[in-house]
């Protein structure tokens, strides 16, 4: 990994990114807003999955927050990799590197919840279980992608 980072750092787009000193800030505050849709719309699919939110079936919940996840999602993904550019250290981190696989594994939960919610126009009875279990199980790995990208902030509030 030290060897992918030093190459990255040398990127000609890398030096640049590192030079504008305002443009990895903003990517973050980008980067930030845009994975606190992607969990916010989540998490609105998944309570009416429970039941505990809204009288609106899952179906019509995720037809109504899952393409501004996915929109959210993609913001996210830009302006991740401009982050990795921009700050090509990370590659040498080990909570960076679980982000990016809890990212992966939460991306693929979340696309199978979509699948179950439009499986033969909307949400029969017996796929509420599943609905149910593959939300709770994306939203538990967004929370620890996210948690992840916050472990140098958390391990040094730790005194680590």
């Amino acid at each position: 990994m030290l060897e992918l980072s030093q190459w990255v750092n040398g990127l000609p787009i890398s030096l640049v990114l590192r030079r504008i000193g305002w443009f990895v800030p903003l990517l973050q505050s980008l980067h930030i807003l845009s994975v606190g849709i992607v969990l916010s719309s989540l998490m609105m699919v998944e309570l009416r999955a429970w039941g505990v939110a809204g009288a609106a079936t899952p179906a019509a919940a995720g037809r109504r927050f899952l393409p501004w996840m996915w929109a959210a999602l993609a913001v996210a993904t830009v302006t991740g990799i401009g982050l990795m550019l921009g700050a090509p250290r990370s590659f040498r981190d080990g909570a960076f590197l679980a982000k990016l696989y809890l990212m992966g594994a939460a991306a693929i939960a979340t696309l199978a919840l979509g699948v179950v919610l439009r499986v033969d126009g909307g949400l029969k009875d017996a796929r509420v279980p599943a609905a149910r279990l593959i939300g709770a199980v994306a939203i538990v790995l967004w929370l620890g992608a996210t948690l992840a990208g916050r472990g140098r902030w958390i391990a040094g509030m730790l005194g680590g």
